[in-house]
């Protein structure tokens, strides 16, 4: 499916182009219009509980204990007590327009006791509390920046706080750590870039996808404001995750494309760079130009197809297993989680658009421009390459891949010790809520928030508020107005509340006829999330309250109940999380690899990587050893929603990771079905990729991680100690080592579940029908299979290489030959019914086994052929055996060099047959007709001239090794490819 979207994208590669930036445009027009409806509200509580009912009542009949906006004005010189502090302050207040201003409250609203509270110590400043008129928080928000100005009181200082203030400054400082971000984060990003790719056109192609990333989040974002409240937090996180992946995933596409675009050159001997410069005149540079981009065109398109079979698979199922991950924020309740949760889940998406329809066009358009700006590390004739060439198999990864597999235990006991020691300050955890002290210290209103709590009465004090309803609430009473006498199980109730211990006064602060309600207010000595704190909030909803024997309804709300509803949320969605993400987590790697073992073990590492991410939050942010260095103000606490948050992220990152390495081990599982050897191998493929991958992430989240709000520097730091930990000791060292543990069993299937697997496999399939599969005519009886053929049906898009761009001996260009005058074949053309049209022959395969014979009986010959002489230099004239790769390639005509090998042209017809004239050279070409036996020398017709057929000149073949055949049991895959089971099969051991 993925190969044919890449030919789909190569053919249609300009109309991609334009689609996507149209797309692009409007998204960007549109997701601009999210910054003005992010929610004020935290979005930090469960809406079902009582303490959200409390906070509701308390906003919609009683009046909030937190204003929608506080004015605090100070006087160096005057008291509250003043007339021109009083005069300053009522006359500024009574100007705001009435349409924009639902309630007012300030110190000269009430009598001298109830008035203390809104007075500092020293009454040199007091605060007004403003409620604004609207519905929603757009509302409030229009109305707020309309009446901002209008209050400054004349010869005072003037300090804005309150919820709609904070809102706004939350949203501002989000934007400013996005723009700050990207800007420290997009130069490092490109010298890293550089330093990996060793191009600067391949450079910068990541970081267009990033871009378009951000782009599609914004308008994501945008979309998801109209489902739900979102707040603006939530930006922040997304483009993080947005930018981080968009950048991981380019990275795997462009390094296989380059990867498979090379293999395919050399197949074809088409030489890089620009060969038709070598060409005499202009006419003639424009002519070979032509024939060599049209040489270009099916290996750039085959590139391409098999890059989306590979590596865009790949990303495909990481995308959708970090989907899965944060999908489980979807069954928490909170609004904060959901949004991300959504949010999140379509950023993903864009990004993983970005990397398989984006990039693959960009890399469509360019071809082998890719390698545009190259680093000297990275041309033809520097050490590294040709090291590389010369000995794929080896460098830093595949020695270590090696010595996980030959010492698999010290490995492990090391790295689950280190895991354990970041792990163990986790057991200490203690949750907190959110609250001012997130924001930078510079902040305004923050600095509200603080000299309130500081400089005035109960500032600190967060009272536990108690909601008595119920049909027997008298109407049209008040329980502060004079006169109206207090219905005595209220009072008594109030009385025994205020009698508990630790509470220093019990008041009543609101009263609704309309609903049927009355708040009590209840003040204690402890700090709100204190133990006490907690167990009066558990003493008081275990009260009851009745009259004439009809119960009351008691609701307790307040920080402290807050907290504790929310802590009692989570733990009951946790496990819903736990078995949503486990299950589908599960069923998606079951599908990808064909395993049950990889899928427990890859659910296994990625907890051991989450444990040691949150033991370094503890250790950072709760006990506050990073506080100096990232800036922020220690709680003694960890929000709990943000871990939540850091534990669905994480947990999707590390599956990202384990997918692209356990996808490379299980390709080279597929090749050669041994289990140290694919692990060493996946291992040398994808190390310096994951690394490299890491490494930038690392970047981004480190960039955020300087953001001004302590929340994302929380998550950030998690991100990054997750990142590292999986990196550099799960996926490098962990992972392997317990995969050589399990051997085998790493890709154990039971039978039942095979047929399963059949049906609902995401591995890449291009079968080709087997009538379409032809056997060659048979060779002689004496004469040994010399090479496999491989016929398959000629492109549309298969072009002749034409000579003047393949590659010498000495790595240069070859210069354009001459065309040569045609020659009679050797032999006379034998009949050529076993050949269908339209086939093209492609020597070059992996030769059969000793033992192995074609699949179909070959017609024998009419003519015996006589017995081989060998000849002086030890060549046989049937074919050639290619060093360092074991391919086997026939000798007539031209063919690519084996990697790292000299190419060594070919033996010419008269010195492989001394005693036969030699025909003039023909120039290669791709046969898309039926070959004859003048293709082949070796395959004489009955009226050709009976010359010595010599197959074996350069010498005899060796006999064939001697085997002792032994049975094993081993898993196997089923004839039908639908999974793996248990067979006994020969064990053939050379003597």
């Amino acid at each position: 499916m993925l190969a044919g979207l890449g030919r789909l994208i190569h053919r249609r590669r300009w109309i991609s182009l334009a689609l996507i930036l149209v797309t692009t445009v409007l998204a960007g027009a549109w997701g601009l219009g999210v910054f003005a409806r992010f929610s004020t509200e935290g979005g930090f509580d469960d809406p079902k509980s009582s303490s959200s009912l409390v906070a509701r009542l308390g906003a919609t009949y009683f009046g909030s204990t937190n204003p929608d906006v506080l004015v605090l004005y100070r006087s160096d010189t005057m008291t509250v007590d003043d007339p021109r502090y009083e005069q300053a302050v009522i006359g500024t207040v009574a100007r705001l327009p009435k349409d924009k201003v639902a309630e007012l409250a300030s110190y000269w609203s009430f009598d001298e006791k109830d008035a203390a509270p809104l007075a500092s110590r020293d009454k040199h400043a007091t605060f007004v509390s403003v409620k604004l008129a609207g519905k929603d928080d757009a509302a409030k928000a229009e109305n707020y920046k309309a009446i901002k100005d209008r209050l400054n009181a004349p010869g005072l200082q003037t300090r804005l706080g309150g919820n709609v203030p904070l809102g706004q400054e939350f949203a501002t400082q989000v934007v400013a750590d996005i723009v700050n971000a990207e800007t420290i984060s997009m130069p490092i990003l490109l010298i890293l870039l550089v330093l990996v790719f060793g191009a600067l056109t391949a450079s910068v192609l990541p970081l267009i996808v990033a871009l378009f990333s951000i782009v599609g989040g914004l308008a994501v974002l945008h979309m998801v404001t109209y489902l739900t409240d979102v707040t603006s937090m939530a930006l922040e996180v997304v483009t993080m995750m947005g930018v981080g992946l968009a950048i991981d995933y380019s990275l795997f596409i462009v390094s296989r494309f380059r990867e498979e675009l090379a293999k395919g050159m050399d197949a074809r001997g088409i030489s890089p760079g620009k060969p038709w410069k070598q060409a005499g005149t202009r006419r003639d540079r424009k002519a070979e130009k032509r024939a060599y981009l049209r040489a270009l065109k099916p290996v750039r398109q085959s590139a391409l197809a098999h890059t989306m079979a590979t590596a865009g698979r790949t990303i495909m199922v990481s995308g959708i297993t970090v989907s899965a991950a944060l999908s489980g924020l979807l069954v928490f309740p909170q609004m904060f989680l959901r949004t991300i949760g959504l949010a999140g889940i379509c950023t993903v998406l864009v990004a993983v658009f970005g990397a398989i329809v984006l990039l693959p066009t960009m890399l469509a358009l360019l071809g082998t421009k890719v390698e545009f700006g190259r680093m000297p590390w990275r041309r033809p004739n520097s050490r590294r390459v040709r090291k590389a060439r010369r000995d794929p198999d080896s460098g830093f990864w595949h020695a270590l891949g090696h010595s996980v597999m030959k010492h698999p235990f010290p490995y492990f006991v090391v790295v689950i010790g280190i895991l354990g020691v970041l792990f163990v300050p986790f057991l200490n955890v203690q949750f907190g809520s959110v609250d001012a002290r997130i924001l930078p210290k510079d902040s305004p209103t923050r600095a509200v928030v603080e000299t309130v709590k500081r400089d005035f009465p109960n500032g600190s004090a967060e009272p536990i508020d108690v909601v008595i309803s119920g049909d027997l609430i008298p109407r049209n009473w008040r329980p502060v107005r004079k006169g109206d006498n207090i219905p005595p199980y209220l009072e008594q109730f109030r009385k025994k509340l205020a009698a508990m211990p630790g509470v220093t006064d019990a008041k009543y602060t609101g009263y609704s006829g309309d609903y049927g309600g009355v708040r009590i207010s209840v003040t204690h000595k402890w700090e709100p999330m204190d133990e006490h704190a907690q167990d009066l909030v558990k003493e008081i909803r275990g009260m009851s309250l009745t009259k004439n024997g009809y119960p009351m309804h008691i609701d307790v709300g307040g920080s402290t109940a807050a907290q504790m509803d929310l802590m009692s949320s989570l733990m009951r969605s946790l496990p819903k999380m736990a078995v949503i993400v486990g299950l589908a987590t599960f069923f998606l790697l079951f599908m990808f690899f064909g395993s049950i073992v990889l899928p427990l073990k890859a659910i296994v590492m990625n907890v051991l990587s989450i444990g040691a991410s949150f033991g370094v939050i503890v250790w950072g942010f709760q006990y506050g050893h990073l506080a100096g260095i990232l800036n922020f103000t220690p709680t003694g606490g960890v929000e709990a929603t943000s871990m939540i948050l850091i534990l669905a992220v994480v947990f999707g990152l590390s599956m990202d990771y384990e997918v692209f390495l356990l996808s490379r081990i299980r390709e080279e599982w597929d090749k050669h079905r041994d289990n140290r050897a694919a692990v060493a191998r996946g291992m040398q493929h994808t190390g310096s990729i994951i690394t490299s991958a890491a490494l930038l992430f690392l970047v981004v989240i480190a960039a955020f991680g300087m953001a001004g709000i302590t929340s994302v520097k929380l998550i950030g730091v998690g991100m990054f100690v997750a990142v590292v930990v999986d990196a550099a000791l799960v996926r490098s060292l962990l992972v392997p080592a317990t995969m050589r543990f399990m051997g085998n069993a790493n890709w154990w299937l039971p039978g039942p579940l095979a047929g399963l697997h059949s049906r609902m496999d995401l591995r890449e399939r291009e079968d080709m029908p087997s009538r379409h599969i032809i056997a060659p005519s048979r060779l002689p009886e004496e004469q040994p299979y010399p090479y496999a053929m491989q016929w398959e049906e000629a492109g549309p898009d298969e072009e002749e290489v034409p000579s003047a761009f393949r590659t010498t001996a000495n790595g240069r260009h070859a210069a354009p030959a001459a065309p040569a005058p045609a020659a009679p074949a050797p032999f006379a053309s034998a009949p050529t019914s076993a050949f269908p049209e339209n086939i093209q022959f492609q020597p070059g395969a992996a030769a059969p086994g000793p033992h192995q014979r074609p699949s179909q009986p070959y017609p024998q010959q009419a003519q015996p052929y006589p017995q081989p002489q060998p000849n002086g230099n030890g060549a046989q004239p049937g074919f050639d055996r290619r060093p360092n790769d074991g391919r086997f390639l026939p000798t007539g005509g031209h063919h690519p060099p084996a990697p790292g090998a000299p190419n060594v042209p070919p033996a010419t017809i008269s010195q492989r047959f001394p005693d036969r004239p030699e025909a003039p050279s023909r120039a290669p070409r791709a046969m898309t007709r039926p070959p004859t036996s003048a293709d082949h020398p070796m395959q004489p017709s009955a009226t050709s001239p009976r010359a010595p057929w010599a197959p074996w000149s350069n010498g005899q073949p060796q006999p064939s090794p001697t085997h002792t055949t032994r049975t094993k049991r081993e898993i196997v895959p089923n004839p039908d490819g639908s999974g793996w089971r248990w067979s006994t099969v020969e064990d053939n051991d050379v003597d």
